[in-house]
């Protein structure tokens, strides 16, 4: 009896005793109607991640979409404002009085250009943010999906779930 239950096993010179294992019975092997449960669970998770990818890149385009026209919309601003250009010839002699109103409008004309450009940079700043904005949610929603990674008891389990997908 003490037999029976007990084994010698011999490990590279180490020998040593265990209990007998009992050997249990190969599982049934998978019915049809299993193999369709499995086949139509696949196609569900399947079905899931494509609807999420598509709403993802929906809302992609859109914000895309809205950069594009706040930027056509800028390009049409200035196309309809341009800035003036002024060309002054030094060769021509002025009086004192023609050099005043000469340089009030051109302090003038300075300063609308100065304000023009003003806007123009706080545009680009604000495509900027917006974004740098996108560049950010993009990488927390990569380093989400890592964290959502399940962990596998097995890597035999592990091999399955990226089979199945």
């Amino acid at each position: 009896m003490e037999d029976e239950e007990w084994e010698l096993c011999n490990d590279d010179g180490f020998v040593y005793k265990r209990k007998r294992r009992r050997l249990d019975a190969p599982p049934p092997p998978p019915s049809e109607a299993d193999e369709e449960a499995v086949e139509k669970r696949r196609r569900e998770r399947k079905k899931q991640t494509l609807l999420k990818l598509k709403a993802k890149y929906e809302s992609e385009i859109l914000q895309w979409e809205s950069l594009s026209n706040t930027l056509h919309s800028m390009q049409q601003h200035t196309t309809l404002h341009p800035q003036p250009q002024h060309n002054q010839n030094p060769s021509l002699p002025t009086t004192s009085s023609s050099t005043d109103s000469a340089g009030g409008s051109l302090v003038d004309d300075l300063l609308l250009q100065v304000e023009t450009q003003e806007a123009i940079i706080r545009d680009v700043s604000n495509l900027c943010d917006i974004a740098e904005a996108m560049c950010v949610k993009r990488e927390e929603q990569f380093k989400q999906t890592l964290f959502d990674l399940p962990i596998w008891a097995s890597p035999l389990e592990l091999m399955q779930v990226l089979c199945d997908d």
